[in-house]
């Protein structure tokens, strides 16, 4: 069963140097630690989320480790702060 953790953030600026690390720097970090898929949605004009997309729990749990450091990186490097978190195996997708 897949396995999706999603996790959102709050920043105090937002720029395209922002969005291209996102891009360049942060996702391929985070595809390193065996996800499937990530996606950064914009959800607010200061708001964020990331989806991470895992093909199992294991993988995710082996992962989460790495993503807490990665997460961490992220906050000391990038004017914003991350507000909560949620994982959970997807029992239904269209």
């Amino acid at each position: 069963m897949s396995y999706t953790t999603v996790s959102h953030w709050t920043a105090t600026e937002w720029t395209e140097e922002m969005e291209d690390i996102a891009r360049t720097k942060f996702v391929p970090l985070i595809m390193s630690c065996g996800a499937d898929r990530v996606r950064m949605i914009r959800t607010g004009d200061l708001e964020f989320c990331v989806v991470t997309e895992y093909g199992n729990e294991d993988i995710a749990k082996n992962a989460q480790e790495r993503i807490a450091e990665i997460r961490g990186q992220a906050a000391n490097e990038l004017p914003m702060t991350m507000t909560s978190s949620h994982a959970g195996g997807i029992f239904a997708e269209g």
